[in-house]
């Protein structure tokens, strides 16, 4: 019996270990554990309750304010606590949030194997985006599994000198749970923001679908980003921006100032990431900073403008499904009224081959972890 301890803390996390918790369990020879440090509460429980995942172990963790320093001590601590107890053969991790780097840091201090996914991005700036950048970094430093979502992800931890037999190219398990989202139907939320773009934008409006909460885009460059969508929709009768707004201070303080009442701008809570993924499936194209979109809204042949001065997730823009046109203001209605106006331009972004897999990643990386595993599994059957 292998034991598989996953814990993940925010609903990007969730959503990426989701379908590969569903494959593990399919496996008699798999003891399958959640834990959540419910870093963001909320959001994290939408997914859960989306994929009918109830965690085995919940932490609990989140407070009001509290710092990165906070939250790293009460990560590492809960968690050294969770591993003492529960001893699993893999503790496996995803991403590059503060819940990632203080798992790997207590899995490293109890020798516990760690498997990495999504391991291998970088951007080359340890400051930018912040702090996930160093996050991944570390966690890169002491995973045992590194499960690579592109080529050039493996070729990012070859030059950081880690071993290529313990680097694995898998796709990125994100494919894998648009694809189950994507083919549910659309829930009343969904319809009710469709028919609200149709009655302020008329039936032939095109429907821009923005995200925006980087930490590193706070104060000025958040500004610029806002007066830019401001702009778009005052030059562009025929757009609608719908705006999924974060719940930080820092972020909704800009948007609502600058934005509320604009005509044709939508400004909304968070929504489900049911909601999320078949508002990008209605949607002309995406305007964003963060990163999971970057990888999404190719799989569903929509363009991404990123707004950001650089990025992880380069395969996109090399492919030729993302490109970066910074949190300026000038950049994001040029970029964007370019892919409105040019249909030669919108169908060269928008048909451009997903270079983040097949939505199969999941199968292989259970099937990675069985094979790894093979002397336990042999110990378990005799």
């Amino acid at each position: 019996m292998i034991k598989v301890l996953t814990i993940f803390g925010t609903r990007p996390e969730a959503i990426k270990l989701a379908p590969i918790i569903i494959e593990l369990r399919k496996y008699a020879d798999f003891e399958v554990q959640v834990c959540v440090t419910a870093q963001h509460r909320q959001m994290l429980d939408q997914v859960l309750n989306l994929f009918g995942i109830v965690p085995d172990i919940d932490l609990n963790l989140m407070e009001s304010g509290q710092t990165l320093p906070d939250l790293t001590a009460k990560v590492v601590t809960h968690v050294d606590w969770v591993l003492k107890k529960n001893r699993p053969d893999v503790t496996l991790i995803q991403g590059d949030t503060t819940t990632v780097m203080a798992v790997s840091m207590a899995a490293f201090y109890r020798k516990v194997p760690i498997g990495h996914v999504e391991a291998g991005l970088r951007s080359g700036d340890i400051y930018s985006p912040f702090p996930e950048e160093f996050n991944r970094r570390v966690t890169g430093l002491v995973s045992k599994y590194h499960f690579a979502p592109t080529q050039k992800a493996r070729e990012a931890l070859l030059n950081e000198g880690v071993d290529g037999k313990a680097i694995f190219v898998t796709g990125n398990s994100v494919i894998d749970a648009l694809n189950m989202i994507v083919q549910t139907e659309k829930t009343v939320a969904v319809e009710s923001l469709l028919l609200k773009v149709k009655t302020i934008g008329g039936r032939d409006s095109k429907l821009i679908l923005v995200t925006a909460h980087r930490r590193e885009n706070f104060g000025e460059r958040f500004e610029s980003i806002c007066y830019g969508l401001k702009d778009l929709v005052m030059r562009n009768k025929d757009v609608v921006v719908l705006y999924p707004v974060h719940l930080n201070p820092h972020v909704r303080e800009p948007v609502f100032r600058i934005l509320e009442g604009q005509e044709r701008i939508i400004l909304v809570d968070p929504v489900e990431y049911d909601v999320m993924v078949h508002l990008m499936n209605a949607s002309y194209l995406v305007l964003t900073d963060s990163g999971g979109l970057q990888e999404e809204a190719p799989a569903l042949g929509k363009p991404v403008l990123v707004m950001r001065s650089e990025t992880e997730r380069s395969e996109g823009v090399e492919a030729g499904t993302a490109k970066l046109v910074w949190p300026d203001r000038d950049r994001i209605v040029s970029e964007t009224e370019l892919l409105l106006n040019d249909q030669y331009t919108y169908n060269r972004m928008a048909h451009a081959v997903n270079p983040y897999g097949d939505g199969r990643a999941s199968e292989r990386i259970v099937k990675i972890l069985r094979s790894e595993n093979k002397q336990i599994l042999e110990s378990y059957h005799e």
